[in-house]
């Protein structure tokens, strides 16, 4: 009973640990000039991809099934993010997977098949997600003009099942009271998916 105490206790606290990395509504967006390579052969940062009214954050991946099951929203939030002035990116963090399904060249035709009209990028060693505290494929970060997390969860809550049809719009509605000087309700959504492949 002593050694399960003592497990659990350590387990307790590695989740309160991993709770107060993550960011919170307000935090200042980090490693903003970290570069990363984009499936076009560039390289870009979050400060080089923000636009006028700020920048969003998308962790994906290549295979999991609440990516692919929301990833033909991908080019509508493109469009929304360009209209609203605000820069996007999909960030794949799957170090575990590099050399497998999440490798540079499998997202290239992975992009390429799914008609991705945003930057596809390699997170080396998962800096950018163990950064921001993220969890999951797909998981939304949106940071303002000040590069202040305004909106952070899910983009709506069509979730893994490709046939439904979504009945709220959180991320699209962000940004566009982001661009619109409104008020962001829900701000935090529940972020479902498939955990990222860390090494």
């Amino acid at each position: 009973m002593k050694i399960f105490a003592t497990v659990l206790f350590a387990g307790l606290i590695m989740a309160f640990a991993s709770s107060d990395s993550e960011l919170k509504l307000g935090d200042e967006a980090p490693n903003t000039t970290y570069e990363m390579l984009d499936v076009s052969g560039k390289k870009v940062s979050l400060e080089s991809l923000k636009k006028k009214n700020g920048v969003a954050v998308i962790f994906s991946c290549n295979t999991c099934p609440f990516v692919l099951g929301w990833e033909d929203q991908y080019p509508v939030m493109a469009k929304a993010a360009k209209d609203a002035e605000i820069g996007i990116v999909l960030v794949n963090s799957n170090e575990a997977k590099r050399d497998g399904d999440d490798s540079f060249e499998e997202m290239k035709e992975h992009a390429k098949k799914a008609n991705y009209t945003m930057p596809y990028v390699v997170d080396q060693d998962a800096f950018l997600a163990n950064s921001f505290g993220a969890n999951t494929t797909p998981h939304v970060y949106l940071f303002d003009a000040h590069m202040k997390l305004v909106y952070t969860g899910s983009i709506n809550d069509k979730y893994e099942q490709k046939s439904k049809v979504a009945t709220t719009r959180w991320f699209y509605d962000a940004m566009m009271d982001v661009a619109n000087g409104g008020t962001i309700d829900p701000a935090v959504t529940k972020n479902i998916g498939c955990s990222i492949k860390r090494k």
